[in-house]
């Protein structure tokens, strides 16, 4: 494409060309806008011509108040009540923080250990190994073998039971 620009649009002699000549820089208008009918005008696409008959003329006194303008507008409120949330407490061998369900107060448990059925369990597995001879007791003084019971210092009261089985 090295042949010359393709042509000037419009006769550069016609007055209100929309271009300026080549030559000479382009200078804006200096009043406003150009009167209606002169100047560009976009080609209108085929059914989106301006509205028949133009727009509404404007309403006396500005614009329309909207409806229930002045009234005094009803509030609803809603209560919207949320379940209570229920805190499953696990108990271990250790002492837990929680509160005793029996005297209401914010507790550290007091653990002791008793024996249960894992120590059953244990003995009947040493006797049957040959040790019956009171080395099948053991399970019932070994911490390890036995279930730990959980009570309150306030009240005294069983809080809950945590079997090894």
């Amino acid at each position: 494409m090295s042949g010359p620009p393709p042509p000037y649009p419009g006769n550069p002699d016609e007055k209100g060309a929309p271009y300026p000549p080549p030559n000479q820089p382009y200078m804006p208008p200096q009043a406003g806008y150009p009167p209606p009918g002169q100047g560009y005008s976009a080609p209108q696409a085929a059914g989106y011509g301006p509205p028949p008959g133009g727009y509404p003329p404007p309403s006396q006194g500005g614009y329309p108040q909207p409806s229930g303008y002045g009234q005094q507008q009803r509030q609803t409120t809603v209560v919207v009540s949320q379940p209570p949330v229920t805190l499953v407490q696990s108990f271990h061998s250790v002492p837990v923080r929680c509160m005793c369900p029996h005297c209401r107060a914010e507790i550290v448990t007091a653990t002791h250990f008793e024996s249960g059925t894992f120590s059953w369990v244990m003995c009947i597995i040493i006797c049957l190994l040959g040790c019956d001879l009171g080395c099948c007791l053991i399970p019932f003084c070994v911490e390890g073998c036995q279930d730990v019971i959980h009570t309150c210092p306030n009240c005294h009261q069983h809080i809950a039971r945590w079997s090894r089985m």
